[in-house]
């Protein structure tokens, strides 16, 4: 499910966005940009270490209101970078942690939601 561009929301309509796709997915990132046009290094890498495990997961685009997001995400994890990934509503952590899991071997299991 895509969600329209941001038009303005506020943070209220963000938080709310959030709460709900972290509650309807087993496995979100929130990124810059999107899956066929990542805006950030991190985000592309957050993407790629994703894609090798799953092919259900759901991605958010932060960039049409950043500031909301950030806010809202670190309400959510502690954590203001983005990209973030969320898997069962836990916060698993942004392209780093993603990237120390796949080398220790424990990106699969940990994606493994189903």
């Amino acid at each position: 499910m895509d969600f329209p561009p941001n038009q303005g929301l506020d943070q209220d309509e963000v938080d709310e966005q959030v709460e709900q796709v972290i509650a309807d997915n087993d496995v979100v990132l929130f990124m810059k940009g999107t899956e066929l046009m990542p805006q950030c290094g991190y985000s592309r890498k957050a993407l790629g270490l994703i894609s090798q495990y799953r092919d259900d997961y759901e991605c958010v685009d932060v960039l049409e209101s950043l500031d909301e997001y950030r806010s809202a995400l670190e309400s959510h994890s502690g954590w203001e970078t983005i990209p973030q990934t969320f898997v069962d509503g836990e916060f698993v952590g942004g392209s780093d942690i993603l990237e120390e899991l796949d080398e220790r071997g424990e990106l699969d299991e940990t994606l493994d939601t189903a």
